[in-house]
């Protein structure tokens, strides 16, 4: 078999099984396929997302739901104010051992997990949440100066209350970069609220089953990472994320008074992983002009800031991000 034929039938195979997981998913998470598909999409990508919305729209309860389709070993870290760096990574403990002689031994943190719930990260203190910037980045921590490796595979998605709530502390730039894409979840609308009081408050409650295991995530990811590109999707993709910073050749004249800063290279990495895995989602080998639209707000929108001048006129960083696609997609045509 040709190694095109097998790709395609392999991304075929991969997209049954994503079928399945994200119906299973969809039970217990009801009526959010935009929310559902951009945190698949992340972790088929092989990194972290941070999910932002008001408390009490099952935020906690889809990551808890993904641990259990896509098999993977799963913690919960509950942040707090009064959270410590040594709470998420461990600590070493001086045992007494029984001939008398003292040892140190290392406790593990919820840190050495495969899947990790950072449950509303942004009510820690910024040093406890820098904590897990090595992890995120490197997949192991540094304990008393040893390297420790995490779980295979290893994923965060964190939680987050908008900051405009009591008892918050914004995020460091440096640690919203190390997530792949920031999944904002809505209020839903009528039906779809309607849908949730049906399937949420009767006898019997949708129940998720395991769909993949560790072994076989891995390999979805190792697959999404050799799906072919086409030239224009990697054009569009360069075209945005250099476009979206003030000051650049490529951005119109109107961002430098509209953002403070743009996204740097690592949004275009994660552009074109989460492009490649939404079009595994849909059983396609390539990704498509579509992708990079659907997947633009969620990778980008935290790797900008807006400019008070910016602030103090409405503006938000989505509708941004939605007049630089209009403004490319303009250019194109013409």
């Amino acid at each position: 078999m040709a190694a095109e034929d097998k790709l395609v039938s392999d991304v075929r195979a991969l997209a049954e099984r994503l079928v399945a997981a994200r119906a299973s998913v969809e039970r217990r998470f009801v009526g959010q396929h935009a929310v559902v598909e951009q945190a698949l999409a992340a972790i088929l990508s092989g990194g972290h997302a941070l999910l932002v919305g008001q408390p009490g729209l099952g935020k906690t309860m889809l990551v808890d739901t993904l641990s259990t389709v896509l098999g993977l070993a799963s913690a919960r870290i509950q942040f707090t104010p009064d959270l410590m760096p040594a709470d998420i990574l461990g600590a070493e403990v001086l045992d007494m051992r029984p001939d008398g002689t003292r040892a140190f031994r290392f406790i593990e943190g919820p840190v050495f997990t495969q899947l990790l719930m950072a449950d509303e990260i942004n009510r820690a203190s910024p040093r406890t949440q820098s904590a897990l910037l090595q992890a995120m980045q490197e997949g192991e921590v540094t304990v008393s100066g040893q390297h420790r490796p995490l779980g295979r595979p290893f994923h965060v998605l964190a939680t987050q209350n908008p900051i405009e709530q009591e008892g918050t502390y914004p995020l460091p730039e440096a640690q919203l970069d190390r997530f792949l894409v920031q999944i904002d979840v809505d209020y839903p609308d009528r039906e779809t609220e309607r849908a949730i009081l049906l399937a949420t408050t009767g006898t019997e409650v949708g129940a998720a089953h395991a769909v993949l295991d560790a072994g076989q995530l891995i390999a979805a990811q190792a697959l999404v990472r050799s799906m072919p590109v086409g030239e224009a999707v990697v054009a569009a993709i360069l075209d945005l994320v250099r476009g979206a910073r003030p000051g650049a050749p490529e951005a119109p004249g109107w961002l430098s008074d509209t953002l403070v800063w743009g996204p740097g290279p690592r949004a275009a990495q994660a552009l074109m992983l989460m492009t490649r895995a939404r079009a595994a989602l849909d059983g396609r080998f390539a990704p498509s002009l579509d992708d990079v639209a659907a997947m633009a707000a969620p990778v980008l929108r935290h790797r900008m800031a807006l400019s008070f001048a910016a602030r103090a006129r409405g503006d938000t960083v989505d509708a941004v991000i939605t007049r630089l696609m209009s403004a490319r997609q303009t250019s194109v045509a013409a």
